[in-house]
């Protein structure tokens, strides 16, 4: 099911998939806005959103015209994680009752390796996801459990500097299962992943997590009571776009290709085997293709480069 299409803008080909509790916009050519709208539950992620959400990750990386994507939370949170009062009544409801725990229709399908919890790409379509083009968060407020799990993942983390961090699986007895702890370890070191992974703590502040490396910018004056007043969320959004449409004037077949690099080496690849990887297959497909031509050719003639979508 797609969304109605009569305010896209005219360099959008096909309208973006119906996401519950999600706002989408295009504030920029190029780049997509994300914001999750379910304020009253602290931008909480019911099971049939992640689903949805899945599927926008899934068309925008399809979406020829666009190259970057802002993902923020309105209200006082970026996200609080998983939807805790619809987990207890999935424990609390028959084990043979249909549909795993998705009221009000039948499951998703999972063939594509999704399973009943989470699509492919995890929590929020967005934890465990590859992908082909970045994505940006803009933390605007609390953001814990699975959606820490979606923050750590994103290419960059722009955060608003009354934000406020933490993954307290453990103190309610369950565990970060989205991704986030092997990239914790990767990205913080063993000892300040255990730290968030083992203690709870949600007090984590954005320039604290800036230190540790899971933050690249600090936007705003604190506030107590974890950010999340409009000017904050404004303020860190603007700051995301910001960053979002630096990407996105740059070559988006380079851009995809720089990103698979990283995703690599943040995978766990080694950097001689990385880079043959690139070698023999991602870089294959741009050299001498339109998009790296004319940056060449642009520098040569002093002038601005311009790009063709990418058809990577």
């Amino acid at each position: 099911m797609a969304a109605d299409n009569s305010n896209l803008p005219p360099w959008i080909g096909t309208p973006p998939p119906v996401v519950p509790h999600t706002l989408i916009s295009f504030p920029y050519e190029h780049v997509l806005l994300v914001t999750l709208n379910r304020t009253a539950q602290l931008n909480a992620i019911p099971r049939p959103q992640h689903f949805a959400l899945g599927r926008l990750w899934q068309w925008f990386d399809e979406e020829p015209a666009l190259r970057c994507a802002v993902l923020t939370g309105a209200g006082r949170a970026f996200c609080a994680g998983a939807d805790l009062k619809e987990w207890d009544g999935i424990n609390s409801a028959p084990s043979k009752s249909s549909g795993h725990g998705f009221r009000g229709g039948a499951a998703p399908d999972l063939r594509d390796g999704s399973n009943t919890r989470f699509p492919r790409g995890g929590f929020g379509g967005l934890s465990n996801r590859a992908g082909l083009k970045p994505v940006v968060a803009a933390v605007n407020g609390m953001c814990y459990g699975g959606g820490m799990e979606m923050a750590i993942n994103c290419d960059l983390v722009i955060a608003s500097a009354g934000a406020t961090f933490g993954l307290p699986e453990v103190t309610i007895g369950v565990i970060a299962l989205a991704g986030a702890l092997p990239r914790l370890v990767r990205s913080v070191g063993r000892q300040r992943a255990a730290e968030m992974a083992l203690g709870g703590k949600v007090t984590y502040t954005a320039r604290e997590m800036r230190e540790w490396g899971l933050v690249n910018e600090v936007v705003g004056d604190h506030q107590e009571g974890g950010g999340g007043g409009k000017g904050n969320n404004e303020a860190v959004v603007r700051a995301a776009l910001a960053w979002a449409r630096r990407i996105a004037a740059n070559s988006p077949d380079a851009v995809i290709v720089s990103r698979e690099g990283l995703n690599l080496g943040w995978e766990g690849v080694g950097a001689e085997t990385a880079t043959d990887v690139l070698l023999k297959g991602w870089y294959g497909r741009i050299e001498k293709g339109e998009n790296m031509v004319e940056g060449v050719r642009s520098f040569v003639e002093r002038r601005k480069p311009v790009w063709k979508n990418s058809k990577l």
